[in-house]
């Protein structure tokens, strides 16, 4: 008979793309996902994946069965998720979502001292509500409301984030600064275009909308660093010359300790509101609050 797990094991390869990353995603070691594997492609007596040095693609044997499987393993992923939750653990478990600069910057340092068991978990926002109405998340940070009648998510605004031009502890900012005195848009948009220029995968969006709305246009160039993380954008920042665009809560550590200046918060505001969305049937209605005050006392912003 086929063990379930083997089903888990070939979800987690197929989504990951690597052994690699579906034995972190499953935290098991790389060998026994590959022991999965090997047996479940036994049983079936099919190739499920063309290996490479890079990726592990799926046969179409392999798209066939992912697809065929796919609702069942989330319905058991979920069923999981509960039974935990109200069967086996010892102490409350929230388990939330978020970017990771937020999780590093508002919760990071305040793990230790939480009374209840936190599981995070980094991601976009569409995937992350997306688990929320499954029930594999409590609280989700979001910029976005992502509106559903038949959804049990509820968004509360808490803050508010406003993307603003950080530059380099070595870029020399005096022409921006007097452009920026004398309002001379055309002139600052050349200059500019001129400096070297950082950006996150996760904020080109951020990146355009500042543009469109303080210069009426979409910007003509693209960044020349695309680096995982705000996070990475301020320390290359600390060390060098170049210019970034950032939420502002994200970056005002670095700016108070002078390791970033913070140029231009531009014309036109170019603003989120922060929301806090949960499910509606959540238990943990305590620790949840202990969470949000976190972060409220953290990000004191009107909104």
């Amino acid at each position: 008979m086929v063990n379930l797990e083997w089903y888990r094991t070939f979800k987690e390869i197929y989504e990951n793309g690597t052994l690699t990353k579906a034995s972190v995603a499953l935290y098991a070691s790389q060998p026994g996902v590959s022991v999965h594997l090997n047996a479940l492609e036994a049983y079936i007596g099919k190739k499920l994946f063309e290996r490479t040095s890079r990726k592990m693609i799926p046969t179409e044997e392999g798209k066939f069965l992912y697809e065929y499987i796919i609702d069942s393993i989330k319905t058991l992923e979920i069923a999981e998720q509960h039974f935990k939750k109200t069967t086996l653990d010892k102490n409350p478990s929230l388990h939330v979502g978020m970017c990771s600069e937020t999780f590093q910057i508002i919760i990071e340092p305040e793990v230790p001292k939480l009374q209840f068991d936190l599981v995070a978990k980094f991601g976009n926002h569409m995937d992350l509500i997306k688990d929320l109405n499954n029930g594999i998340l409590d609280l989700v940070i979001t910029p976005k409301k992502h509106t559903n009648k038949t959804s049990l998510v509820t968004y509360t605004p808490f803050s508010k984030e406003r993307i603003v031009l950080i530059a380099g502890k070595q870029t020399d900012t005096t022409p921006i600064n007097i452009l920026l005195k004398n309002q001379d848009k055309v002139a600052l948009e050349k200059e500019l275009q001129q400096h070297r220029w950082y950006s996150a995968s996760n904020e080109m969006e951020h990146f355009r909308r500042f543009w469109y709305e303080n210069f009426n246009k979409r910007p003509s160039f693209k960044p020349n660093y695309i680096l995982p993380s705000i996070n990475s954008i301020i320390r290359c920042l600390s060390h060098e010359n170049g210019l970034a665009l950032v939420p502002d809560f994200l970056c005002k550590e670095a700016i108070a300790n002078h390791g970033i200046e913070l140029v231009w918060e531009g014309t036109a505001p170019t603003e989120n509101i922060l929301y806090f969305a949960s499910r509606s049937d959540l238990k943990y209605k305590k620790e949840l609050a202990i969470l949000q005050d976190i972060f409220i006392t953290k990000m004191k912003s009107d909104v």
